[in-house]
């Protein structure tokens, strides 16, 4: 009787943990429908959604509460003895789960808020209030009911509160919207170049997770004396970044002047609940959001050039009359047709084989493919793959590579593509390498061990130059472009997002999903860079700019208008005087979709 009545017991802990499981799975199924106010509420789209969240998060938080009533029963004289819905115990647990449910839904509303149109802010702000007041009504029963059981209104009060707190919040949320986009124009009337900005060019360099907190001390000790040229000449600017920071979500911004919700693509990739429920276009921060990916529950599908819902850099200016050369840049395949040339982000990864098959989506115009391909031989000095197989080959596998596995390998074939390519004319020409960020991912400890305390002597001697060498593989380029600027030309140096420590805290979890190596991270978003170097180029140190400030500065550059629909603003600040004074800065409606 006695093993019976324990049994009972522990079995009627577990029911009361299941209840506060669901609840907590049910806010954060909430919060997805906040942050994604294109996704439709119906039983079709929301039970689906539901179950897979609930799989994925109600489980394990049951088991959490759970754990965290038998530690209790351990630590406590008093033997807990709940009923099967318990007001006592529930008003404890259900506390725990809308603190944290609020906390989250602030948490992310705060990091999320520079990307999120008004509408979705105040409507996000809204349901976060309903569960931090549900999270009062549940704490108030709880003090209520110290050292007594709860009756009838008391648990008719808590379970109106819990049901109440989810409906009220889905329904603050409101019915699915139409997303906002520009007109779907195939041209734009080409406009006379401003004066003076014939023959002007831009060379433009991409790079992914690089900081100034590595490049700036390395510079001041002349170890990277080509970005020195452009402290010492140009001007340097900090960028802030978006969140999430991922390779597409950025750089799109990058290229379109346009915040994630406006230009269609808000994260690397669009997520489906069991395969079959409309896109979910953005995950939630704070709720390890990434392992539902990464254990199943959500089938991911990558973004592709066709899911941006507004006109990137190089083909407002093909449209312009400019040439354009691009490499690499995220989602550009498949490729479009422009004035110049085009390699996408892929053409790294593809095979022989592939290139046979996917070749002609992979570099504009086909006729340039076999040129392309011929480069693939061809190993730039120096060689990043070398730089880094002191650990044995480049870094892969981490939750950044997840659409590119080689980033690295990236690196070398943009290299070799920018020399294969080096004699066409484009007046606008860009190359990414997205290496940088990787290495800083792996190689980031070795490079600074004071911020980690574990990094040990032979490590240090192995790996400790690693990083620094892979910048002196972009300084080598940087100095090349700085050596090909003409008189009106100008070099762009951006870096989309920065690169900081791993927390503590962060490198334990690290370690519990299996990535134990990682110990660079930019999900606090980190600021980013631009380095501007060139005869109409003002030396200094200007303000903060954004990502998304970029595209209309080269539009400017250009003498070409800034659409409106841009949320990014054309920064004169960067240019001398007697460049701006003939230049002033226009506008045009959109340069549509």
């Amino acid at each position: 009787m006695f093993l019976y009545d324990r049994v009972v017991r522990y079995l009627r802990m577990l029911s009361n943990s299941v209840i506060a499981g669901g609840l907590a799975a049910g806010y954060l199924t909430v919060l997805v429908l906040q942050l994604n106010p294109l996704y439709p509420i119906d039983p079709g789209t929301i039970v689906p959604l539901a179950l897979t969240l609930g799989a994925a998060y109600g489980i394990n938080l049951t088991v959490a509460f759970y754990a965290l009533i038998v530690f209790r029963q351990i630590l406590a004289v008093e033997v807990l003895s709940p009923g099967w819905v318990s007001v006592r115990l529930l008003s404890w647990l259900l506390t725990i789960a809308a603190t944290g449910g609020a906390a989250v839904m602030w948490l992310n509303l705060r990091g999320f808020s520079p990307v999120l149109d008004v509408e979705t802010a105040r409507r996000m702000a809204a349901g976060a209030i309903v569960v931090s007041a549900a999270s009062v009504v549940f704490l108030m029963i709880g003090l209520a009911h110290l050292g007594r059981r709860g009756g009838r209104s008391s648990a008719t009060i808590l379970v109106l509160t819990a049901l109440m707190s989810v409906v009220m919040s889905t329904v603050l949320r409101g019915p699915a919207r139409a997303a906002l986009l520009p007109p779907r124009l195939e041209s734009v009337a080409l406009r006379e170049p401003a004066p003076g900005s014939a023959g002007g060019r831009v060379f433009m360099m991409l790079l992914d997770g690089a900081s100034l907190d590595v490049i700036a001390p390395a510079v001041a000790e002349g170890r990277l004396p080509n970005f020195g040229r452009i402290f010492d000449g140009g001007s340097v600017m900090h960028l802030a970044t978006l969140r999430p920071t991922q390779a597409e979500t950025v750089w799109s911004a990058v290229a379109t002047g346009r915040t994630p919700m406006h230009n269609g693509v808000r994260s690397s990739a669009s997520y489906r609940a069991l395969g079959v429920t409309p896109a979910i276009s953005l995950l939630p921060d704070y709720c390890f959001a990434q392992a539902l990916v990464r254990f199943g529950f959500l089938w991911e599908q990558p973004h592709t050039a066709s899911d941006l819902d507004a006109r990137p850099l190089w083909s407002i200016l093909s449209d312009q009359g400019v040439t354009v050369g691009v490499i690499g840049w995220p989602l550009t395949q498949p490729v479009s047709p422009v004035r110049g040339y085009l390699v996408s982000d892929i053409f790294h990864r593809l095979s022989g084989a592939e290139l046979d098959l996917e070749g002609i989506a992979a570099v504009w115009p086909p006729s340039m493919l076999e040129a392309a391909r011929a480069s693939l031989t061809n190993v730039p000095e120096p060689d990043p793959v070398a730089l880094v197989s002191v650990m044995g080959g480049p870094p892969a596998g981490d939750y950044d590579m997840a659409s590119d596995p080689d980033p690295v390998v990236a690196d070398r074939v943009h290299a070799a593509l920018l020399d294969a390519f080096a004699g066409l004319p484009a007046r606008f020409g860009a190359v990414r390498f997205p290496g940088v960020d990787a290495v800083g991912h792996y190689f980031l400890r070795f490079a600074s061990p004071s911020a980690f305390g574990d990094v040990s002597d032979q490590e240090r001697r192995r790996y400790g130059r690693v990083l620094e060498q892979y910048y002196g593989f972009l300084d080598e380029h940087v100095g090349r472009m700085i050596d090909a600027l003409g008189p009106d030309d100008l070099l762009l140096v951006v870096s989309a997002f920065g690169m900081e420590p791993l927390s503590p805290g962060k490198r334990v979890l690290e370690r519990l999903v299996g990535n134990p190596a990682i110990s660079g991270t930019h999900e606090r978003a980190p600021d980013g860079f631009l380095l501007a170097f060139g005869a109409p180029v003002q030396p200094g140190r200007p303000p903060r700019a954004s990502v998304v400030d970029v595209a209309p500065t080269i539009l400017y550059f250009f003498g070409l208008p800034v659409g409106r629909d841009m949320e990014g603003f054309a920064r004169t600040e960067l240019f001398r005087s007697a460049f701006t004074a003939e230049r002033p800065v226009t506008y045009i409606p959109s340069y549509g979709r």
